[in-house]
């Protein structure tokens, strides 16, 4: 054939092979030798296990798996497999094998195989382990359900659009509640429904940079939205994870810049929903916190759209977990306080709770602080918050690039103000923070403990 080829190279076909009622020969006592007779005996073969073989042993056998240290010997049990019809497998020789054993993900009947050509086994099972992270284990109830549906599909419904309709609906059902027990009333449901005018809208929590703090089901609804909208300070990384069908739209907004207008990006979620899509809004951080999640929310429920909400690492855990520091250490903290750094304006809020921020006992967490950080703590140490608390400014949490700086609250403007342009930063303010602060400067007294 001329031209590009459709397919790349594989080493190795990979195929289904069935072993039902079939016989499967293992020889050696191995590790390797049991785990392969039990993967064999799983798949319905019936397994005759044996130290020492012959070649009559091989005599209607399906396959042929051998453990065995001696070339020559191992030479021998090929041919006679091979003589005897069956395909051969010898463990750790792979140059005499006809098949080799990959990593596999049972969600029986669906079989995800893995192969790495023998080169690298322990990443095939990192790379199972992905998989299996992913793949909710009630699809397995979903399959056999399909199996058992298709026969009936078939009888009832002749037109193979119309069924391939119907199978299409079943995928999005599974994927949307895979964990969900099956009825008779399902596959009725699904035979008689419509297919669908208007779409769905998730707001979906991208945690605070760092794609491996997504959800599951934060992973699972960006593989199954057709677009997704995204603010401006999502990363690649993160959009990888997404199907690579889905359409990303930027819909980022700053407080003190050039952005989307919040109205605009209500009116694209519902537009397109209406038009049938299965919308991600993806938000950095937690949707519901700082994210302007109510103003989508309603429109969505204006326009009579489904919407709902994933849970994302909030900026402020994120950056916890970055520096080691519990936001509401016992004897430190009674209580924790989110506050935004600027209101819709791009200004500082006038109604912040000054005496609130002012307490020892809480923790402030000081969100998108970077025009008004200087306002924010003049305003706050007026208000009577001790200019000797300890205050970290953390740039990038969890990602590579992530930086911070410590210093007292009276000091920290000028020490954030040197922080990467164009970073998200994170204030975090509250004698919780006094170990930083100390490792950077001279030890800091510290207010009384509150009483345990």
């Amino acid at each position: 054939m001329s031209g590009t080829a459709r397919i790349a190279p594989l080493p190795n076909l990979p195929l289904f092979h069935k072993l039902a009622g079939r016989k499967a020969v293992v020889v050696g006592s191995s590790e390797g030798a049991r785990w392969k007779a039990e993967l064999l005996e799983a798949a319905g073969a019936n397994v005759v296990r044996s130290d020492r073989w012959t070649a009559d042993e091989l005599q209607g056998a399906a396959v042929a798996i051998a453990d065995l240290s001696d070339r020559e010997e191992a030479l021998r049990f090929v041919a006679a497999a091979h003589q005897a019809g069956a395909i051969v497998n010898i463990i750790d020789q792979t140059d005499l094998c006809d098949v080799t054993f990959g990593t596999i993900v049972n969600r029986s009947p669906i079989v995800v195989g893995i192969s790495t050509d023998g080169a690298a086994p322990v990443l095939g099972q990192s790379i199972r382990a992905r998989i299996e992270s992913v793949l909710p284990l009630g699809l397995s109830a979903w399959a056999k359900a399909a199996k058992q549906w298709r026969s009936q599909l078939k009888q009832r419904v002749g037109d193979f659009s119309a069924r391939r309709a119907f199978w299409q609906r079943f995928a999005g059902a599974a994927w949307a509640e895979p964990d969900r027990a099956l009825t008779r009333d399902d596959f009725e449901t699904l035979l008689s429904t419509a297919p669908a005018t208007t779409g769905r809208v998730t707001l979906v929590g991208a945690g605070p940079g760092d794609p491996e703090l997504l959800t599951l089901k934060a992973v699972r609804a960006l593989q199954s939205a057709t677009v997704i909208l995204h603010d401006h300070l999502i990363g690649p990384e993160v959009l990888e994870l997404a199907r690579r069908e889905a359409r990303r739209i930027p819909v980022g907004k700053s407080g003190h810049g050039p952005s989307c207008k919040q109205s605009d990006i209500n009116e694209m979620i519902v537009q397109l929903a209406r038009a049938g899509e299965n919308v991600v809004r993806l938000k950095g951080g937690d949707p519901m916190i700082f994210g302007r999640a109510t103003e989508e929310i309603d429109a969505c429920r204006a326009a009579g759209v489904e919407v709902s909400v994933i849970p994302g690492i909030s900026a402020a855990q994120g950056a916890s977990a970055s520096l080691l520091t519990s936001l509401t250490e016992r004897r430190h903290a009674r209580r924790v306080q989110f506050v935004t750094g600027h209101g819709a304006d791009g200004k500082l809020p006038s109604d912040i709770d000054w005496i609130s921020v002012a307490d020892r006992n809480v923790t402030t967490v000081l969100y998108m602080p970077r025009k008004t950080l200087g306002e924010f703590v003049r305003k706050a140490l007026g208000k009577g918050l001790d200019p000797a608390t300890p205050a970290i400014a953390i740039a990038s949490a969890t990602l590579p690039g992530e930086t911070h700086v410590a210093a007292t609250v009276a000091e920290i403007d000028a020490l954030a103000a040197e922080l990467p342009p164009g970073a998200p930063v994170t204030i975090v303010i509250g004698w919780v923070g006094r170990r930083h602060v100390r490792a950077a400067s001279e030890p800091l007294p510290f207010p009384k403990a509150i009483a345990s």
